[in-house]
């Protein structure tokens, strides 16, 4: 069994521009995504995935396995794919690792990759049981439902289960991290934009449409992605308080 795990990480962002390369604490985002990455010991290798040559500069000064990839991806499935296919090792799964997930934790990695390598999923996910309030309401948090085996049954961005009842019923946020069969993420490119995800944004209800089993491994850990400069100074906070 091999497993590569891959970092996708582009420059250009509406609300933070050259967002990998940030400072957090004296190390840029992007190493410390892959640094935690290299501590998994069930990974066979990991890459940084990127569309711009200074993030690209930036991982070779700091002896980083980086591959250049094309611009025109629309999301990191895409620009993860090319990487695997320019690998020379077929490796049995791949996972995709948020590149603004510098706060990820290896027991979080190595839940995805135990999850994948089971056999029983073609995609495996994260998620986390949501207590605050307002992660419940806002769209920005996106939520998800799974059967009692494990099995994601739906994403969304509105806050379901609809507790009619007050039956006060476990809500779950989704962890955006992936895990994938080789087979799967290959045949993935192929499909087109679903109806679900356009209506919600959300790439993972194309593979549901299709008819993908994705298995969802709960975390305990908290997940601190960076979207905007203010989002590592309330991260950084809340982590060392």
């Amino acid at each position: 069994m091999s497993i590569i795990a891959i970092i996708p990480a582009r420059y250009d962002s509406s609300r933070f521009p050259g967002k990998p390369l940030a400072d957090i604490d004296g190390k840029s985002m992007i190493h410390r995504v892959y640094l935690k990455a290299s501590q998994v010991k069930s990974l066979d290798k990991v890459v940084v995935a990127t569309d711009d040559k200074r993030i690209y500069d930036h991982c070779a000064s700091l002896d980083i396995n980086v591959v250049m990839t094309a611009k025109e991806h629309s999301n990191g499935t895409e620009r993860i794919t090319e990487v695997v296919k320019k690998e020379t090792k077929k490796y049995d799964y791949i996972l995709n690792i948020q590149g603004d997930e510098p706060f990820v934790h290896i027991e979080q990695i190595d839940s995805l990759c135990n999850l994948i390598s089971s056999g029983n999923y073609d995609i495996a996910t994260l998620a986390k049981q949501i207590t605050d309030d307002n992660e419940k309401k806002s769209p920005n948090v996106v939520k998800l439902v799974k059967s009692n085996e494990g099995r994601a049954l739906y994403f969304s961005r509105y806050g379901i289960p609809f507790d009619r009842n007050a039956v006060n019923p476990i809500m779950y946020k989704h962890i955006g991290m992936y895990a994938f069969k080789h087979k799967v993420l290959l045949e993935l490119e192929k499909l087109s934009p679903a109806e679900l995800e356009q209506s919600e944004s959300l790439e993972q209800l194309r593979w549901l449409q299709n008819d993908y089993i994705i298995g969802v491994a709960e975390t305990q850990y908290e997940s601190y992605g960076i979207d905007t400069p203010e989002d590592i100074v309330n991260a950084l906070y809340k982590i060392k308080r």
